[in-house]
């Protein structure tokens, strides 16, 4: 009976399968492994199992937690530790009783962080793990994990780091979630918010102060792209770029080759008082957008010659590519700008900083010039924050908006890039009409 069960059917599962599945029953796969789905949709692995000559079913967790690959690895080890006369249970068991945090981390980590498209996230979030989670919870057992050990490694830092520690909380839970689907532990996540922790720290909104990133005056703006554009090299390239599209530094350096529709490559003139007639056009993808939705830039005839003028690295996708090929790092183009200050401050001025804070400006600091200029000349609110690809109104109002208003935004880019280069030409008037 035993190698009945362990016979692998003619017809295995797939990981697509297991992902979609929703009928309620018992999925065969091989080695005795089966997907257990219950009828409110919730999925299980088992095993089937003689164990010193007694049939046992062996629980290995649940998908996606423990994918269809891993639970075939443990499922064909304990099928061996059974052979040679061992109890892969007795083992299991012990096993979940000792797992310690920092090795659900490893777990976690080894299957989750693949999700993330951002490497900058991915060693972010190891960072934080590691130097404000694992010196507190490191050496605990998941199992023994309750909302003292989780106040313990938060409090410190609520208050002086609340950005920090906010999302410290919520990568906790995420790994105690993981382990409790895993088989590792029961009960409440103790790092859970609502209705655990809310009742005992003071809401981020209420401890934290936003600090929005320097931006440099509009007064300045004309004399810093002039010094700008006397620097060489593809991070101050991808800086003159990220300025003219009021863009993100993550959405310029990680820009590839085919989101771009530069057009026929028919002279189009970068001087800023050309009219905006070239139709050039970068989409970039929702995977790498902040709102997780497509957004299209307008590109003018002055981001449209720098393009132009880039060199192209064999068997590299990035447009604005580091030395050996891969992506420019988010610092190579906040060098620059920091170069720049450090060389104004050298010759005895003031340099280029935020008028209230006093902060030398930051590549995302330019957005915020952008958006003030914007609003000084008149141009609509809703198209302004389209141009960042920030949410506008509520969820019926972007329903019914469907128009991104490109091409009303070349225009508008066109004006901006006016005002970089010092130059005025004819301001339109917008009329806002208020509902």
């Amino acid at each position: 009976m035993a190698q009945e069960n362990c016979r692998k059917p003619e017809r295995a599962l797939s990981a697509r399968f297991v992902e979609t599945v929703t009928e309620p029953g018992k999925h065969f796969d091989g080695q005795g492994l089966f997907l257990r789905v219950a009828k409110n949709g919730a999925k299980q692995w088992v095993q089937r199992i003689t164990i010193r000559g007694k049939r046992r079913e062996l629980g290995l967790g649940s998908p996606p937690a423990v994918p269809l690959a891993a639970a075939r690895k443990v499922a064909l080890e304990s099928r061996g530790m059974a052979m040679q006369g061992g109890d892969p249970l007795a083992e299991k068991r012990a096993a979940r009783a000792s797992l310690t945090f920092a090795q659900a981390v490893d777990a976690y980590a080894a299957v989750k962080l693949k999700e993330f498209e951002s490497e900058k996230h991915r060693k972010q979030w190891v960072s934080s793990i590691e130097r404000l989670a694992l010196p507190v919870l490191g050496d605990t057992s998941v199992r023994n994990i309750e909302v003292a050990d989780v106040l313990r490694m938060l409090e410190p830092h609520w208050r002086e780091r609340t950005v920090t520690a906010k999302k410290l909380r919520g990568r906790v839970e995420a790994i105690l979630n993981w382990a409790t689907v895993a088989g590792h532990r029961k009960g409440d996540n103790p790092a859970r918010w609502a209705g655990n922790l809310k009742e005992l720290l003071p809401a981020p909104s209420k401890v934290t102060q936003v600090q929005n990133q320097p931006a440099l005056a509009l007064g300045d703006l004309p004399e810093w792209w002039r010094s700008l554009a006397l620097r060489d090299g593809m991070a101050a390239q991808a800086l003159q770029f990220l300025t003219l599209t009021a863009s993100r530094s993550g959405e310029v350096r990680g820009i590839t080759w085919d989101e771009l529709d530069l057009g026929p490559d028919d002279g189009i003139s970068a001087h800023p008082l050309a009219t905006p007639a070239t139709t050039a056009t970068w989409t970039i993808p929702a995977a790498r957008m902040k709102a997780e939705r497509e957004h299209r830039v307008p590109l003018t005839p002055q981001a449209v010659a720098i393009l132009r003028a880039l060199p192209r690295m064999k068997d590299s996708p990035y447009v604005f590519f580091a030395q050996r090929g891969g992506m420019l790092s988010d610092m190579s183009i906040s060098a620059v700008m920091r170069r720049m200050q450090e060389s104004e401050v050298k010759a005895g001025r003031n340099g280029f900083v935020d008028p209230r804070s006093k902060r030398p400006a930051v590549p995302h600091g330019l957005r915020s010039t952008f958006r003030q200029w914007a609003a000084e000349q008149g141009y609509p609110r809703d198209m302004a924050e389209i141009a960042l690809a920030h949410f506008i109104g509520s969820d019926v109002e972007r329903a019914y908006q469907r128009s991104d208003m490109l091409e009303r935004r070349r225009a508008m880019m066109v004006a901006w890039g006016r005002f970089l280069t010092g130059e005025r030409g004819q301001t339109v008037a917008y009329l806002e009409i208020t509902r």
